[in-house]
């Protein structure tokens, strides 16, 4: 063999690796296209991982093997409500099995701050239910996963797939059960628009300019759901003291951790905090529960104990903001029309006069209205937990 012979093979190696790469990237798996029937959830699961994993598959699996780019994953949430559920953490674990199965060089570490530096990506997802088909089925979701490289902020792949909701259990995680409000703010909302983004664009800055404070923010929520109110408190603390804190999320953890130790009075100032940061955003959405039929709170005090608390900061906060409210009552999708238009604007009323009776001057700042199951975040008419988001309260900044 002369001496080129060696060069020439490796050249000729690699140009057949090339070419096979590119005949690889070809056959790609594509997003599922629009309009296609919905899938069961496991394949909807593997459909959108396996075209979020094609899209960066550059070399044959024997190649890409040896260039591992490690990804946290940001925990998915339903893009409706802001609230991981019980199948939005199903979604996350399926998405990171099938990546630890079937794609060794996109390794998944947990989504701790210290990883962060490890990482390439980081992965976001979403389920958004669909327009309603009708009556006879509850209305699909649509998958929506996104890597977003963590050196850059850049989308460099989004992969989406629609799934039947075959009985698929929505009800939210112990913390956002809990909540007193809708977790959702500019933070949220930029995760949610992260998802969807297409590749090359970048991730939306409110999201990704928060990630570090995000992972301790995960942490106190994962303590949260065990029950670790303490360490929930302190971590939710930490949070909230870095320069990115100030988000709805841990402030209401602040409140809900001190609220589950017993004290009261750094629970009442941490709830006063939620409403002022809902005021400043001109619209705050809690979750007062009513007894079936009636404008009066919920019976058991397990549920409405706290109402006096929320009462009090809610009159106390806009009292003190000198900002004109509507008052907007909301029902769950059970019953007709006319009767949840009805109740859900005596509910706001009711509302209103508790208000009135904490500060007599919100009387002539605050209208009610109602709008029965017409604006229901989550739509399944349960009436049980999972749905709780639908009979709301919606506290609106509006002109005075």
């Amino acid at each position: 063999m002369n001496a080129t012979a060696p060069r020439q093979f490796a050249a000729m190696t690699w140009l057949l690796i090339v070419l096979l790469a590119a005949a690889l990237a070809g056959c790609a798996a594509p997003p599922q296209a629009a309009g296609t029937d919905p899938l069961p959830f496991d394949q909807a699961v593997v459909a959108a991982t396996d075209s979020l994993a094609a899209q960066t598959q550059n070399l044959p699996a024997f190649i890409a093997k040896l260039d591992k780019r490690a990804l946290v994953i940001d925990p998915m949430i339903d893009s409706g409500s802001g609230q991981q559920t019980a199948v939005t953490r199903q979604l996350q674990d399926k998405v990171a099995a099938r990546l630890t199965s079937n794609y060794p060089q996109l390794p998944v570490l947990p989504f701790q701050l210290s990883n962060l530096n490890r990482s390439q990506y980081v992965l976001t997802g979403t389920m958004t239910r669909l327009q309603d088909r009708g009556a006879t089925a509850r209305a699909p979701f649509r998958i929506d996963l996104a890597l977003t490289e963590i050196k850059t902020g850049m989308v460099v792949a989004q992969a989406a797939a629609t799934t039947r909701d075959d009985a698929l259990d929505t009800t939210p995680s112990p913390y956002y059960r809990d909540s007193p409000v809708l977790v959702k703010d500019k933070v949220v909302d930029g995760y949610i628009r992260t998802s969807q983004t297409a590749p090359g664009q970048p991730a939306a800055k409110d999201y990704f300019e928060r990630l570090d404070t995000a992972t301790t923010i995960n942490e106190a929520t994962l303590a949260y759901n065990n029950d670790k109110y303490q360490e929930s408190l302190d971590l939710y603390k930490a949070a909230l003291a870095s320069p990115s804190g100030e988000q709805l999320r841990t402030l209401n953890g602040v409140y809900l951790a001190s609220w589950k130790l017993g004290r009261m009075q750094e629970a009442e100032q941490a709830f006063g905090k939620v409403v002022a940061l809902g005021i400043a955003n001109s619209s705050l959405g809690v979750k007062f529960l009513f007894n079936p039929g009636t404008t009066d709170f919920w019976s058991d005090p397990k549920v409405s104990g706290p109402y006096p608390i929320w009462m009090r900061q809610i009159a106390k906060q806009t009292a003190q903001a000198k900002v004109c409210m509507n008052i907007v009552g909301h029902t769950s999708h059970t019953g007709s029309d006319t009767y949840n238009d009805r109740l859900s604007t005596q509910r706001s009323a009711a509302i209103r006069q508790k208000l009135g009776a904490e500060a007599g001057e919100l009387m002539t700042r605050t209208k009610t209205s109602g709008v029965g199951f017409r604006e229901n975040i989550i739509g399944t008419g349960t009436d049980d937990a999972s749905d709780s988001l639908d009979r709301r309260v919606e506290f609106k900044i509006v002109g005075c």
